[in-house]
C-alpha cells in the first residue's frame, strides 16, 4: 500500500504542493523550466510526501476522562485509538502508541500487527487515570524528543486546559491531528442542587449548590477555553474534530481524514 498516502509533510511524491525558489544543493530534476523562464530565476516543484507514514497514537488520560453520562470518555478514547490502529494496519503503515498525562509512557512499540492494536486497546481501557493531571508542556517536549522521524501524531483527550497548550514547536516538526472527546453534560449541565463531588484529576472535594448562576459562569468558561483552543489549533495548522460520548466516532473520523 506504500505510495497511497498523502500527508501535510513535504517530500518525494506525485501530489503537487507548491513552487519555491531553487536553493543550492537541491535536485535540478525538480526545476520547473517554464516557470523559471517566465520569472527569469529557477523555481522547483514541492510535493506532498507519499510513502510509508510514521503514525503515533497518543491518548491523553487524566482523571477527567473517568466521566460520562452515556459512556465513559476513556471507553470512547479506547475505541477511537483502536479504529486508528486498525486503519494504519489496513493501509500498511506502522504505528506506535503512548499514554500521556503528567508523563509520557510508551504503550506499544512500532508495529503493523493486529496484536499491537489489541494490546494498545487493553492498556488504554484498563489504565487507572484517577488522580492524574495533564502537563501539556512536558507532554509536548517529550513527544518532540522521543519521536525523531517526521510523523503524524494523533492526540486524543478532552483538552480542558487550553491556556497551557502550546503545540507550535511540535507542529513544525510533525503533522498533528487532535480529537477532542467530551460528554455533552460537561458543556451543557443542568441544575443539580446540593451536591458532593470529587474531582477525579486532583481528588479535591466540592461540597455546594449547583444553581443557575454557577452553571452560567461554568458555560462561559468552557466557551472561552474552546475558543482559545480552536484559535491555537488553527494558527498551528492542526486538524481537529470533537466527538461526544453519545456519538459513534467513525463518521467524524472519516470526515477528519478526508
Amino acid at each position: 500500500m506504500i505510495g497511497n498516502n498523502s500527508s501535510l509533510l513535504k517530500g518525494e511524491g506525485y501530489d503537487f504542493l507548491e513552487l519555491k525558489e531553487y536553493e543550492y544543493g537541491e535536485d535540478v530534476k525538480k526545476i520547473d523550466w517554464l516557470i523559471s523562464a517566465k520569472f527569469k530565476k529557477p523555481f522547483v516543484k514541492v510535493f506532498h510526501a507519499q510513502k510509508e507514514l510514521n503514525i503515533n497514537i497518543v491518548p491523553i488520560l487524566n482523571g477527567s476522562v473517568y466521566f460520562g453520562s452515556k459512556r465513559f470518555k476513556q471507553e470512547l478514547i479506547t475505541e477511537i485509538c483502536a479504529i486508528l490502529g486498525y486503519s494504519c494496519i489496513k493501509q500498511g503503515d506502522p504505528f506506535s502508541s503512548f499514554i500521556g498525562n503528567e508523563t509520557l509512557e510508551l504503550c506499544t512499540k512500532k508495529s503493523k500487527r493486529n496484536f499491537a492494536v489489541t494490546k494498545m486497546s487493553e492498556k488504554i481501557f484498563d489504565y487507572n487515570a484517577i488522580g492524574k493531571e495533564v502537563d501539556f508542556k512536558k507532554l509536548s517536549d517529550e513527544l518532540f524528543k522521543k519521536i525523531r522521524k517526521k510523523s503524524i501524531i494523533f492526540l486524543i483527550g478532552d483538552f480542558f486546559d487550553a491556556k497551557n497548550i502550546d503545540f507550535k514547536l511540535l507542529g513544525k516538526k510533525h503533522e498533528i491531528v487532535t480529537i477532542i472527546v467530551r460528554d455533552k453534560f460537561e458543556e451543557d449541565p443542568f441544575e443539580l442542587g446540593n451536591v458532593n463531588l470529587i474531582d477525579p484529576s486532583t481528588n479535591k472535594v466540592f461540597d455546594g449548590n449547583i444553581n443557575k448562576s454557577i452553571i452560567k459562569e461554568y458555560k462561559k468558561r468552557v466557551k472561552e477555553n474552546d475558543h482559545k483552543l480552536y484559535e491555537h489549533f488553527q494558527k498551528c495548522g492542526i486538524k481537529f474534530t470533537k466527538i461526544y460520548t453519545s456519538e459513534e466516532p467513525l463518521p467524524k473520523l472519516l470526515r477528519l481524514m478526508k
